[in-house]
């Protein structure tokens, strides 16, 4: 299905709150919690192009490349590692967000940016049942 051709209005509604949930979040950290929801919702789509994003920035490929296993890896910082605790967390809603993880989030984010980080989170959430949904996968090479 081609969403923005059959929902124009939904489709103009999530771009206005991707915009708005982007606001004051720092880019490189922005592309890590998109990428790792993606990858935790199964969306090929946004993978893809949250990767590409993300190598455009200038983000350092290893990250990219390790950030399925971020747990056990060393190149994120203690504030990477609570937003995408965090992004897991609210990924993963009927399993709950802990307050271990919401207490670490909020002790490394202001409340507004934990406000910004944690509206990212559900708007990528919602990319990404629209896209696999509609079978949205990346244009092939």
């Amino acid at each position: 299905m081609d969403f923005p051709r059959v929902a124009p209005k939904v489709f103009k509604a999530v771009l206005a709150l991707d915009t708005a949930a982007r606001e004051g979040l720092d880019p490189a950290l922005l592309e890590l919690v998109q990428i790792r929801a993606s990858q935790v919702n199964g969306c090929a789509y946004c993978i893809d192009y949250h990767v590409g994003d993300a190598r455009r920035a200038g983000e350092r490929e290893e990250r990219i490349d390790q950030l399925t296993a971020w747990h056990d890896a060393s190149l994120y910082t203690a504030k990477e590692r609570a937003a995408l605790a965090l992004t897991e967390a609210v990924t993963r809603l009927p399993e709950g967000v802990p307050d271990a993880v919401y207490d670490e989030a909020a002790r490394h984010f202001g409340e507004e940016e934990l406000a910004q980080l944690i509206a990212l989170i559900f708007t990528v959430n919602t990319w990404n049942r629209m896209n696999v949904t509609t079978r949205r996968t990346p244009s092939a090479p």
